[in-house]
């Protein structure tokens, strides 16, 4: 019977070894990389920020809008194609989303999701907000090439399905994501 258990003692001290070599590992790897936005409305008038963390599998979104910032209900938000927020009131020069496929929009479409597409935002009764979301449809450093990236918040809610922007209207808030230092 100790013959037996010897072979298996050996195998499970080899697992835990081999274990700590790859805790190691991770632990000298880079920091991930990290961005941010400041948001403006309209008026050009900063309304908020919004932070970008890379996952292993995706990247972390925070958005906080700061109270009479939006109108209260939902907002359609999305990721664009370019970083490029200067034409205020309009924000048209973002371009279009962020890894744009014709009729591929919305999370909830059978042909997307778009790279760009993320869940709505609700802003309160006085108009602030603050919204978390996961998203494994794009990834900072490739997306931050020479063209940029922004995020824009909508006048309304995204339907998810309807082409080519889930019915949200007009563009009422963006910002320009940068890479941001460690």
């Amino acid at each position: 019977m100790l013959k037996a258990l010897f072979p298996a003692s050996v195998l499970l001290l080899s697992a835990c070894a081999h274990k700590n070599h790859d805790t190691t590992t991770m632990l000298s790897s880079p920091l991930p990389e990290k961005a941010s936005a400041t948001l403006i409305n309209a008026a050009g008038r900063t309304i908020g920020t919004a932070k970008f963390e890379q996952a292993p599998s995706g990247v972390l979104i925070r958005v906080e809008i700061n109270a009479a910032g939006l109108t209260p209900g939902w907002h359609g938000l999305h990721m664009h194609a370019t970083g490029d927020c200067s034409d205020v009131g309009a924000f048209q020069k973002s371009g279009g989303h962020h890894g744009k496929s014709e009729g591929g929009h919305g999370l909830l479409n059978p042909n997307g999701p778009e790279a760009g597409d993320l869940p709505n935002i609700w802003a309160t009764r006085d108009g602030s907000a603050g919204y978390e979301a996961f998203s494994t449809l794009f990834e900072l450093s490739p997306s931050l090439d020479e063209d940029g990236l922004s995020i824009i918040l909508h006048a309304s809610p995204d339907d998810h399905t309807t082409q080519p922007i889930g019915g949200a209207g007009a563009r009422v808030a963006c910002g320009v994501v940068q890479r941001s230092p460690g």
